[in-house]
């Protein structure tokens, strides 16, 4: 993986934590680092360039005003009053590249030297065996801290271990195997046959994406929640609130938020679901 910085910019070193989406169902995760970087007043400091990700560009994703500024499809920005740096990771990989890719942005990560590593991810609420009748969002989570995926700072917040997450059985241990080299990706594939419902979870570029950094010696927390698809805007809302609790960032504290609890919406949003419908048709 290649990447060019931006005229004049650089990675600050006093950015060590990095937020990164894991494309999953709703583009949550997607939509929350819109969020986030919006938010945080965040500037693009590099374009990364990687083979195994399709090529797409687009508008000023930010604004506040539409000046022509294309966004592609893997950007980095940092906040450096927060001490972030965020990846925006806008178009699909390249199927059975999803291992390369999560090798890629793991090597990469480390060689600017960040030193925790929060993903973001969504998971299909089909797949929950429980539904949740409360009015927030249930947030789960695995972390490189101990072993079995277990976080006492994200047990503190009243979170869920992912009860999925199995690091010595199944695909996860082989997701484990390959990150470090220990097993082939032809070997990997030739599993396919026995793979179960369970390895749902295991199947998601968060689980990669996890395994690799985790590979690294890096530490890594997932910050995961259900949902299904449809308009997914007030669940990147809720993920993106959990993502600065478990920070310590106070979302009614960033500048200049017009949103209630001080969020500022993209601009790209005002879009996402197209323009709105020629009422001289009604």
């Amino acid at each position: 993986m290649d990447f060019a910085l931006e005229e004049g910019r650089s990675f600050f070193s006093d950015c060590s934590t990095l937020l990164l989406p894991g494309l999953s169902i709703g583009n949550v995760s997607q939509l929350a680092i819109d969020l986030l970087v919006s938010s945080l007043r965040a500037k693009r400091v590099a374009y990364l360039d990687e083979p195994s990700v399709l090529p797409c560009v687009g508008n000023d994703a930010y604004g506040p005003l539409p000046e022509g500024d294309l966004t592609l499809p893997l950007e980095v920005y940092e906040s450096q009053s927060h001490g972030l740096t965020l990846i925006q990771h806008r178009s699909p990989v390249i199927k059975g590249m999803m291992v390369e890719f999560a090798k890629n942005i793991a090597n990469f990560i480390s060689a600017i030297g960040k030193k925790h590593i929060v993903i973001l991810s969504s998971l299909d609420s089909g797949k929950r065996n429980q539904i949740n009748a409360a009015n927030f969002m249930q947030i789960y989570y695995i972390s490189s801290v101990n072993d079995d995926g277990t976080d006492a700072d994200c047990e503190r917040l009243g979170w869920k271990r992912l009860d999925k997450y199995k690091p010595f059985e199944g695909k996860w241990n082989y997701l484990n195997l390959l990150a470090k080299g220990d097993i082939s990706q032809v070997d990997l594939l030739n599993l396919e046959d026995d793979l179960v419902d369970d390895d749902y979870y295991a199947g998601l570029p968060f689980a990669a994406l996890f395994a690799c950094c985790m590979a690294k010696g890096v530490k890594v927390t997932c910050l995961l929640c259900y949902c299904s698809e449809g308009d997914n805007i007030q669940d990147s809302f809720q993920l993106a609130e959990a993502t600065c609790k478990f920070l310590g960032l106070r979302s009614d504290s960033f500048d200049g938020g017009a949103e209630p609890g001080g969020w500022v919406i993209p601009l790209s949003w005002r879009s996402v679901y197209g323009p709105p419908p020629d009422m001289t048709l009604f």
